[in-house]
């Protein structure tokens, strides 16, 4: 089972790029982040043409997530537990069928800037979320996959300019200190496992040449439960689909387990 994850930075702005790369990558299961439009309002009827089951948690103009998969998609749940006020669309979650079954979420983490407001403040506490429900998920012993834009780089390896990231969110002690907590709940973080290569960034941004540069940074992960880190065949981040034309700024991540 191939298992993707994807901030694609508005699905109909850049369908015909985010179809071509479905047709030639082929995943099994795709998560993908900030598809900036309202359920109805996705590309539904594209995906399904190329034989994938939909199932979206939108939003209009900012965030929305998706799950596209080969097989039926069961047990859909939408927006992340522990605050029925948040109306912000980050969050879904489904069991992907199959001989081997295995639970996906698909997250879009906040961003958090600036430091100091309570967008991070926000940031905080939707982390903490994730680490509850994590831990919830964990005592069903099952394999599942917690994948997405994290907006967060874990170590100074995963920056090409890390000091760069002094004052940003993404790079701040306190989130850095969250996603450990995560991992330390016993989940296995799939690129460090499988690969681990330095230099291996998910995101460009659009400004400065970073592109050019290869000033990027690691920002997009998958933490596996144990039962789905047992299933661990492989990783690969597909770095070239950033240089096609009218791409997104973050590129996939794909996940390969025996499942």
């Amino acid at each position: 089972m191939r298992i993707a994850t994807w901030n694609v930075n508005s699905v109909n702005a850049r369908i015909e790029t985010v179809l071509r790369w479905f047709e030639e990558a082929k995943p099994d299961v795709a998560c993908l982040q900030e598809i900036k439009c309202v359920d109805e309002k996705f590309p539904t009827e594209a995906f399904e043409r190329l034989g994938y089951n939909v199932a979206v948690h939108g939003q209009k103009t900012y965030n929305g997530v998706a799950l596209i998969s080969k097989t039926p998609l069961e047990d859909v749940r939408r927006g992340l537990p522990g605050d029925d006020t948040d109306e912000q669309a980050r969050y879904i979650e489904a069991v992907v069928s199959g001989p081997r079954p295995v639970r996906v979420g698909c997250l879009y983490l906040p961003n958090g800037n600036p430091v100091s407001t309570p967008k991070f403040d926000y940031k905080l506490g939707w982390m903490a979320r994730l680490n509850a429900h994590a831990r919830e998920l964990l005592t069903w012993e099952e394999p599942f996959v917690l994948t997405g834009d994290y907006n967060v780089i874990p170590e100074r390896r995963d920056a090409e300019f890390p000091d760069n990231w002094a004052g940003d969110a993404l790079f701040q002690p306190e989130s850095r200190a969250a996603f450990r907590a995560l991992k330390n709940l016993g989940l296995t973080e799939a690129f460090m496992q499988a690969d681990g290569a330095p230099g291996a960034y998910t995101f460009w941004d659009y400004q400065a040449g970073a592109w050019q540069r290869n000033n990027g940074i690691r920002i997009d992960h998958a933490l596996l439960s144990p039962q789905a880190a047992d299933l661990l065949t492989g990783v690969s981040i597909h770095r070239d689909v950033r240089s096609w034309e009218k791409p997104s700024d973050h590129v996939p991540l794909v996940v390969e387990l025996d499942a």
